[in-house]
């Protein structure tokens, strides 16, 4: 079975993330998004949160499991018996910045290949990042994430009470 691994933070998912899943799914048997807590980014959705908005999200997907790892990615590929890491590309800068793990992780699993995916031309400038920061100060999110995800980012902004 050919299984790949689509690794993220994911806080939150967005319609790029999930552009990818679906090009990508046709492809593998199996695709397992792992979601990992990112120390150097300040996270919106808890772990749980991210997870249960990815499998929402995907249900549409037959072949897609969500869940959480913490530590090596290249163990956790080991552990998975994966074939392949799928990553999404917008830009230049991500690639450069991708092909630097991927290399790293080749070095580190000489048998396992890193999948580059453009997304979709019409979700180029969308991040995580990005949609965090337009929905908390109310922007128009609409057609750049899921509709489950767009909901939980409004609750998200009443938690805080911007």
């Amino acid at each position: 079975m050919r299984l790949a691994v689509y690794p993220g933070s994911f806080d939150p998912v967005t319609n790029g993330h999930i552009d990818i899943l679906e090009k990508t799914s046709k492809i593998f048997d199996k695709i397992i998004v792992a979601v990992v807590h990112n120390v150097s980014k300040k996270a919106l959705f808890t772990l749980d949160e991210r997870v249960a908005l990815i499998r929402e999200s995907s249900k549409h997907l037959v072949n897609i499991e969500v869940e959480c790892f913490s530590g090596l990615l290249a163990n956790y590929l080991s552990e998975k018996n994966a074939c392949a890491i799928i990553r999404g590309l917008r830009t230049v800068a991500d690639f450069e910045y991708e092909m630097h793990m991927a290399m790293i992780n080749k070095k580190l699993m000489p048998g396992l290949d890193t999948i580059f995916v453009m997304s979709d031309s019409k979700y180029i400038f969308v991040s995580s990042s990005i949609i965090k920061e337009a929905a908390l100060l109310g922007g128009d999110i609409n057609g750049l994430v899921p509709e489950v995800v767009k909901k939980g980012l409004e609750e998200k902004r009443r938690q805080l009470n911007l």
